[in-house]
């Protein structure tokens, strides 16, 4: 089994709780019908909008949605029947094959197939730095920065998608994807973002170690960071 990953683009002309309710129902069944094993939408929808501070927008125009599809093969020829479901809802996709590592299971407020999953999920896509070796930056996030991100923040789910090869035309050139989910007073509370609530000498300790962290192998002014809503509509382990 393998996992694809869409970004998507809405219509102008739809709104953010269409779009969303499109792809966790119309979309959704669609795509479990012709053999989806697992399907996971995030949406930046109001559900979020006060969240609105820690979005950061590198890639013109911003992404509205993320999809994560898991099928037995995504070959071109046995993908492009999903390829054709999603672009016929969206205006704009980006595919990605994926090699996914949950360094964190969300067992916390696990998940309802087709409900909102608690609080929300930080989607952040990075490009790996000239500077550094693919060996090398690899090395720098999975070895040393994992523990590090667990450590300083209130995370109950963190997932680690590598980008293998994009898998459609004109697809931001993205080295990796990262899924972050934090209880609903991270979207507007710093200190609860760093677990760190009531504790300033901690706050400061845990934003000041993160930063250096992600300073090693991330350059700032390349992400792209999107507050979502995930919506596991169904499970690859079911």
């Amino acid at each position: 089994m393998e996992k694809v990953v869409y970004l998507l683009w809405r219509d102008a002309q739809t709104s953010q709780e269409e779009f969303s309710h499109m792809l966790r129902t119309d979309v959704a069944d669609k795509l479990i019908a012709i053999g989806a094993r697992g399907l996971q939408v995030n949406v930046a929808d109001q559900a979020v909008e006060s969240a609105a501070k820690l979005r950061q927008v590198n890639t013109r125009p911003p992404i509205d949605g993320f999809l994560s599809l898991w099928v037995d093969s995504a070959i071109e020829k046995l993908r492009q029947p999903f390829d054709v479901v999603i672009a016929d809802a969206v205006a704009r996709m980006a595919g990605y094959l994926v090699t996914e590592s949950q360094p964190i299971r969300n067992t916390r407020y696990p998940s309802i197939a087709g409900e909102r999953t608690a609080g929300f999920a930080q989607l952040a896509f990075l490009k790996r730095p000239p500077r550094l070796a693919p060996d090398a930056w690899l090395d720098m996030w999975h070895n040393h920065h994992t523990q590090v991100a667990i450590d300083t923040q209130d995370t109950f789910l963190y997932v680690q998608n590598v980008v293998i090869r994009s898998l459609t035309h004109a697809a931001p050139a993205y080295d990796a994807i990262v899924e972050e989910c934090f209880p609903a007073a991270a979207m507007t509370d710093p200190y609860a973002f760093f677990n760190a609530v009531g504790n300033e000498d901690k706050f400061q300790r845990n934003v000041g170690a993160m930063m250096e962290s992600c300073g090693r192998f991330i350059d700032f002014d390349k992400i792209d960071v999107i507050p979502s809503s995930q919506y596991i509509v169904k499970s690859p382990a079911a």
